[in-house]
């Protein structure tokens, strides 16, 4: 069982803060697949963290969360290689909510800025990163484990509850 203190205030601000995020699962054989997501939200009670994806690039990861439920996510801010990884065991795929498809477009512009100063071109970011309200679905999972991902001696470390790995 996850806490709020695993995914504190700061932890929740950075996953939701318009990053690279890509969502990895396995199949019954235990290989890997990985799909780019589109947003992120996090529950209230910071226990539940929901990835949006278009559900045409995610049929392999999809059927492998059906399958088990495990998950690895990693959250990557492009400009300084801040990276965390979140890991759960019981991911569930979701009808998206009403407001995942208004958060779209301003995801897609605020990973525009972020890839700005980088100069990634908008309209390649957004092209990226674009999937219609139609094709889009949620997958939601409870934390279980936070690890530093960002390059460099502590990469890999597991975070302690309340550390925020930067």
């Amino acid at each position: 069982m996850t806490s709020p203190e695993l995914l504190d205030p700061e932890l929740a601000a950075f996953i939701t803060g318009n990053l690279s995020l890509q969502l990895a699962a396995t199949d019954a054989a235990g290989l890997a697949t990985v799909v780019r997501c589109v947003g992120c939200r996090v529950s209230a009670d910071r226990r539940r963290v929901t990835l949006l994806m278009p559900r045409s690039q995610a049929t392999p990861v999809l059927a492998g969360i059906a399958a088990n439920g495990r998950v690895a996510v990693v959250f990557n801010e492009p400009s300084s290689y801040r990276t965390l990884q979140l890991k759960g065991r019981d991911a569930r795929i979701e009808a998206p909510l009403p407001e995942d498809a208004d958060a779209l477009q301003p995801y897609a512009a605020g990973f525009a800025r972020r890839l700005a100063p980088l100069q990634v071109p908008e309209p390649y970011v957004r092209t990226l990163v674009s999937c219609s309200p139609e094709d889009l679905v949620a997958v939601s999972f409870t934390p279980l484990e936070a690890y530093a991902q960002t390059p460099g001696p502590h990469a890999g470390r597991r975070l302690a509850p309340g550390e925020s790995g930067a």
